[in-house]
């Protein structure tokens, strides 16, 4: 009898760790759902390389897919070219089917404008605009098809919260930049106060769309980075002044925890600046290289970064938990990896 208790006993405890194991599998699945809103968004991707991260997208579940510019790579004022480059990139399988599943939202750098580092100098902006409206198929009759840039917003509502997105043209109205002739950069800063990074008809927009905001959360889309300013590459930092005159905006509208989203780079990080008057830190989330990343990085300085830099193909995910008032944010890759994570608490 003793025998059947011990082997009874045995069975028991077997059932048991098989139990808790299951639920050790199971407890990341719960994690994921207690996010009530989910942004995917990322940069840089050329038509003509695979790109392997759509369907480790897809595994996050997002209600959103945000293209932060270079939605392909077409360098050229023949737009018949650039139609065809747009059309290979529809026509990738993987994508398509990927699209029908999540919602899109999209701005534009310089590969797919035209011209690389370009701006309001590009002589086929206005017919790129209509190219880029296609790709997206945005209809004929929406406000896009009629002003000048691509700039544009949307909110989502989700139990009673707002999230509001607001994509940025940081292209067609910029003006020139100046050439760094004194070091191995590519720019240095404008004189204080010469130039537009956004032209006078989106500063009013902006305004406007921050002003009337009734988001728990407002997200700004740039195609090139905020905070990061000491790289000399493309940056708002090519205009401290436009810096200073989006702070204060943020500032003097009141807009609630605002997060900017940048891509350009072909690296992934998160930046953080704590600002005088402003109720919450501004972060500058990176996220760019879907096709092709900057591997041969070595290293620049950032005052504002949290996260180390990630050069490899990847990523970004906002995770929004409206309970607790979290933003957690992730840079993925393949295999939907982890490389970095932040989580930022508001107000």
């Amino acid at each position: 009898m003793n025998y059947f208790k011990s082997i009874i006993f045995l069975f028991l405890l077997i059932s048991s760790c098989k139990t808790n194991e299951k639920q050790k599998i199971a407890s990341p699945i719960s994690k994921e759902a207690s996010s009530d809103f989910i942004i995917a968004f990322g940069s840089c991707n050329n038509q003509t390389l695979p790109n392997l991260l759509w369907t480790e997208i897809e595994k996050n579940k997002p209600n959103v897919w945000i293209w932060g510019g270079d939605v392909i790579y077409t360098d050229t004022d023949d737009m018949v070219y650039m139609a065809e480059n747009y059309l290979k990139q529809k026509n990738n399988e993987v994508y398509a089917d990927f699209i029908k599943k999540v919602d899109v939202l999209a701005t534009w750098d310089d590969h797919d404008y035209g011209l690389n580092d370009g701006g309001t100098e590009y002589p086929k902006k206005a017919e790129a605009q209509q190219l880029f409206l296609d790709f997206f198929d945005v209809p004929k009759n929406d406000n896009r098809r009629k002003q000048e840039g691509v700039y544009y917003s949307k909110d989502y509502t989700i139990n009673k919260k707002i999230i509001k997105i607001i994509l940025l043209d940081t292209r067609y109205f910029r003006t020139a930049l100046t050439a760094d002739d004194e070091t191995e950069k590519r720019y240095k800063p404008n004189v204080y106060g010469e130039g537009t990074m956004l032209g006078e008809k989106q500063w009013k927009w902006i305004k406007n769309e921050l002003q009337n905001s009734k988001a728990s959360y407002n997200i700004i889309v740039s195609s090139i980075q905020f905070l990061s300013n000491e790289h000399g590459f493309e940056s708002w930092g090519n205009m401290p002044h436009e810096v200073d005159k989006l702070i204060t905006l943020l500032k003097s509208t009141n807009a609630k925890n605002t997060v900017i989203l940048s891509g350009g780079r072909h690296i992934s990080e998160i930046s953080k600046s704590e600002i005088a008057e402003l109720a919450y830190p501004l972060v500058d989330f990176t996220s760019s290289g879907l096709t092709h990343s900057y591997t041969d990085y070595k290293g620049e300085p950032n005052k504002y970064r949290l996260s180390n830099v990630v050069s490899k193909k990847s990523f970004g995910v906002l995770k929004f938990n409206f309970k607790t008032n979290v933003i957690t944010m992730e840079i993925r890759g393949e295999n939907n990896v982890i490389y970095e994570t932040y989580t930022q608490n508001y107000k």
